[in-house]
């Protein structure tokens, strides 16, 4: 028990299946803005701990719950009746060693300091309500962190796969693409609430777009259908690149749009998000760490956003398995696909899982005896580096690294 094990998977390669299914849900999609704030509170929290006591104390943030407000889209620009309402909740330690801090206004501030920063039309003192239910943690688990060494504060399993397949690059690049600066500037009517879902079958790829249009740059239906056509077009430019690698690419956006109603036959939002009056969000139902939801490859259940990054595996194993699958992938000749499975057990130090476990898919005439050892060596020395890794988790910066180490050249 506890050392790395190395077994051959016999199965098609992703790649070659006939049918793969990938999502993402955008920035501004419910989903993800609930994971994204949970993240950024939780890494405000920290620096906050550190600030006051030295080290990051026990918390979870991962209860957050994104209830949909009330809206009236209309051509020209329509009005919110009824704002979002955020609600944060789980535990975490407010005060320590006859020192306290308010846990409620760093976490809320830390909210709507993301929603300025990524939503550009939500203004989190007029459209969102906030409310705290974090609630003081367990002593048996608060007491974890006052032990020499850091352990698991959870019995949980995580798996991570690399590399991406062309489809997964592709679902992933273009709602990147969708919602980058650029692609605002000359679509400024494209609000930030994006779902990309792409179906290849066999060699064609067809991707389904939901993109909330934003009702104020729009002037009338005739404007709006233009400007979707544009949208087309300019994706078609994106994904050229990629004609060689498919037979076919069909994209359709707004598959719900109908020419022949008024505007209710149209994707239209006051405020480029659904959360405003149409589809709530919860943590966990977004992308898993690498971006995507990919329908073909085994799934971690853990909801990873807003758990603590020094003792909880549920987050540490979620990232790290991803991180030593890419590591694996790049640096050992002979590997197709590569998954990395970690458990840990409740008390156990984290860089000590329970098991490793590394299924290879490997290439035409390549053997197990042949990426065994390299396969291992990798492994073995990020299990070494795993607390270093996890301390990089308390930091904005990692998000940000990590997202763009994701992207892909396929469509540029």
């Amino acid at each position: 028990m506890g050392d790395v094990f190395v077994e051959q998977l016999v199965q098609t390669p992703v790649e070659q299946q006939g049918i793969e299914l990938v999502e993402r849900k955008g920035l501004g999609h419910p989903d993800s803005i609930c994971d994204s704030i949970a993240n950024h509170a939780s890494v405000a929290l920290c620096q906050e701990y550190n600030n006051a006591f030295g080290r990051i104390l026990h918390h979870n943030l991962d209860k957050a719950l994104l209830v949909a407000g009330s809206s009236s889209p209309r051509i020209g620009g329509g009005t919110i009746e009824k704002p979002m309402r955020l609600i944060l909740g789980d535990r975490a330690t407010a005060a320590f060693q006859g020192k306290s801090i308010d846990v409620q206004g760093i976490v809320i501030e830390a909210a709507k300091d993301w929603m300025r920063r990524n939503l550009r039309l939500v203004d989190p003192e007029r459209h969102v309500i906030f409310q705290s239910e974090i609630r003081a943690g367990s002593p048996e688990l608060t007491n974890i962190f006052e032990r020499g060494r850091m352990v698991a504060n959870d019995t949980s399993a995580a798996v991570g796969f690399a590399p991406f397949t062309l489809t997964e690059q592709t679902v992933f690049s273009v709602e990147k693409y969708m919602n980058s600066p650029q692609f605002k500037q000359q679509f400024p009517e494209t609000g930030e609430d994006i779902k990309v879902m792409g179906l290849r079958h066999k060699r064609e790829l067809h991707l389904t777009i939901a993109v909330a249009f934003v009702d104020r740059f729009v002037a009338d239906s005739r404007t709006y259908f233009a400007r979707k056509g544009e949208i087309a077009n300019s994706l078609s430019r994106y994904l050229g690149p990629l004609q060689r690698d498919y037979e076919r690419i069909k994209v359709d956006i707004n598959a719900l749009d109908d020419r022949l109603r008024s505007d209710d036959g149209m994707y239209l939002t006051v405020l480029g998000t659904s959360a405003e009056g149409a589809d709530s969000g919860q943590v966990g139902r977004g992308n898993r760490v690498n971006g995507v939801i990919s329908l073909n490859r085994p799934q971690s259940t853990e909801a990873h956003a807003g758990k603590n990054p020094v003792s909880h595996v549920g987050k540490i194993y979620s990232y790290f398995s991803s991180h030593v699958a890419q590591q694996i992938a790049s640096k050992v000749n002979g590997i197709r696909e590569v998954y990395v499975q970690l458990c840990s057990q409740i008390g156990r130090p984290i860089d000590k899982p329970l098991t490793t476990s590394l299924k290879l898919i490997l290439e035409p005439g390549a053997s197990l005896d042949d990426v065994r050892a390299d396969a291992e060596s990798v492994a073995a020395e990020e299990l070494a580096r795993m607390n270093e890794f996890a301390s990089m988790l308390a930091t904005d910066d990692f998000y940000r690294t990590w997202e763009q180490g994701m992207r892909c050249d396929c469509c540029s």
